[in-house]
């Protein structure tokens, strides 16, 4: 009787050294798969499918699942469950190295919260991704997707390619065991048509790097130590960015007029010019 009390004590601590809150709520798993948008004609991808409450609502909608867990118990738990089922494939890896597949897929899942930066950037980074839909902490979901009226970094540097948005709201009593802070859904979705051209695309980031460097206390005092005064005053008054306003501010459709200003204009200036060229050759960070 002992062994068996010690058995949700010991899958309790797993889920804690993993950051594990599963989903309780057949309610809640049905409208993430439903705001992702997947059909039959999809390949998901599912991260940490845990006890499989997702996994059951992904494979009534997507035409394949690769789900990938973690933990041994529960992938080979899942493999049980779906044995001699052809839709969906059981991996025991870390989805973190997981190569990205040969073909368009989705990503749908309830991350584990000390990987979720993990997760986003993998997801970011994958070129055939066509969207993700992840269930993170609420205040995640809020700051990467401008709903404070701030901006990071990676979501300004990926905007031109790919939107984040903030979905539903999702209250913590819908997990188990029940977290200490709210979830909400984050949708990404890579553009069908970048915002700028490809061959641009290096360039734009590179002058976002410089942007948040944080020197000077403004995006326009940070940008003033690589672009001369008159082209930096030029573009941020045609983006309508304030000379002393916090980068963190400024949204990323002023990030692309911005950065159009500056490379419109950069050959009437031959320092400017030569950063730019610079810039753009070194490449996306």
């Amino acid at each position: 009787m002992s062994r068996n009390r010690s058995l949700p004590r010991a899958r309790a601590s797993t889920r804690k050294r993993l950051s594990q809150n599963f989903l309780a709520d057949v309610a809640a798993a049905r409208l993430i798969v439903r705001s992702s948008g997947v059909t039959p004609a999809d390949l998901v991808l599912e991260i940490g499918p845990g006890d499989g409450m997702l996994t059951r609502q992904l494979l009534n909608s997507a035409g394949r699942v690769s789900a990938y867990e973690k933990d041994a118990r529960y992938a080979e738990l899942l493999r049980r469950r779906y044995a001699g089922h052809d839709r969906i494939t059981l991996y025991h890896r870390d989805f973190r190295e997981v190569r990205e597949p040969d073909e368009p897929f989705a990503v749908v899942a309830n991350v584990p919260f000390a990987i979720t930066t993990d997760v986003v950037r993998w997801c970011l980074n994958a070129r055939r991704l066509t969207s993700a839909t992840l269930l993170t902490q609420r205040e995640f979901a809020r700051k990467h997707s401008g709903d404070y009226g701030r901006w990071t970094k990676l979501t300004v540097t990926h905007w031109p390619t790919v939107a984040m948005e903030l979905g539903a709201h999702i209250g913590r009593e819908s997990f188990r065991p029940v977290p200490r802070v709210d979830t909400a859904i984050l949708h990404l979705r890579r553009r069908p048509r970048p915002l700028l051209p490809n061959e641009a695309i290096p360039g734009y980031r590179r002058v976002v790097e410089l942007g948040f460097t944080g020197l000077g206390g403004s995006l326009a005092n940070s940008l003033r130590t690589r672009f001369p005064t008159r082209p930096v005053r030029a573009a941020c008054a045609a983006a309508g960015i304030a000379p002393d306003e916090p980068v963190g501010l400024i949204d990323p459709h002023r990030w692309l007029t911005l950065y159009d200003a500056l490379r419109t204009n950069s050959h009437r200036y031959t320092n400017v010019s030569d950063t730019f060229t610079y810039q753009t050759r070194k490449g996306a960070p």
